[in-house]
C-alpha cells in the first residue's frame, strides 16, 4: 500500500505544464501552414489532372486503348495523391488543439505515422505509377511525332523526373521536420 501512496503523492506533485499564448499561436501557425502546403499540392495536381485530361480530348484518344491505359495510370496516380492529402488535411483538421498536451501529442503521433507511410510508401508507388502510364506513351509520341520533337520530350521528361523528383524530397523533409517539432513542443 505505500507504494501506492508514495506513486499518488509524486502524481500530484508533478508540475503542471501550462501552454502559453505564444506556444499555442506558433503551433497553430505551424499546423496551418502544413494545411496550406497540402492544399497548394492539391492544387498543382489538380491542374496536371485538367491538363492530362485536356491533351487526352485535344489527341482524341478515345479509341486507342494503349492511350486510354497510359494516360488512365498517369491520372489515376494524380487523383490518389491528392484522396490522400485531402485525408491529410482532415485528419489534421480534426485534430482538437484544446485537448490535454499529451492526448493532443498522441494525435500528433499518428498523424505523423500517416504522413510517413503517404511519403515513403504511397508517394513511391504513385510516382512509379505515372512513369509507367508516361511509358505506354512514349511508343504513340515516337510514331506520331518528328524525332527530334520527341527526343525532346523523352529528354525534358527526364529533366523534369529528377527535378521533381528533388522538390519532393525535399518539401518531404521539411515536412517531416516540421512534424517532428511539433512533437516536440
Amino acid at each position: 500500500m505505500n507504494n501506492f501512496e508514495e506513486i499518488e503523492s509524486n502524481w500530484k506533485n508533478q508540475p503542471e505544464i501550462k501552454a502559453t499564448e505564444k506556444g499555442f499561436k506558433a503551433l497553430l501557425n505551424r499546423i496551418r501552414t502544413i494545411k496550406n502546403k497540402q492544399r497548394i499540392t492539391n492544387i498543382v495536381l489538380g491542374s496536371t489532372v485538367i491538363i492530362l485530361i485536356g491533351f487526352f480530348f485535344y489527341i482524341a484518344g478515345f479509341n486507342d486503348q494503349q492511350v486510354v491505359l497510359g494516360i488512365s495510370l498517369m491520372i489515376g496516380s494524380l487523383l490518389v495523391r491528392m484522396l490522400l492529402e485531402i485525408l491529410s488535411i482532415r485528419k489534421l483538421g480534426k485534430m482538437n488543439t484544446l485537448s490535454r498536451q499529451t492526448d493532443f501529442r498522441n494525435d500528433l503521433m499518428v498523424y505523423y505515422r500517416c504522413r510517413k507511410s503517404v511519403h515513403f510508401l504511397w508517394t513511391p508507388i504513385i510516382i512509379g505509377c505515372y512513369v509507367v502510364g508516361f511509358l505506354i506513351l512514349l511508343p504513340l509520341f515516337k510514331a506520331n511525332l518528328s524525332a527530334g520533337f520527341y527526343t525532346y520530350i523523352v529528354v525534358s521528361s527526364i529533366v523534369l523526373l529528377i527535378f521533381f523528383s528533388v522538390f519532393i524530397a525535399k518539401q518531404i523533409r521539411n515536412e517531416i521536420k516540421e512534424l517532428k517539432r511539433l512533437q516536440e513542443d
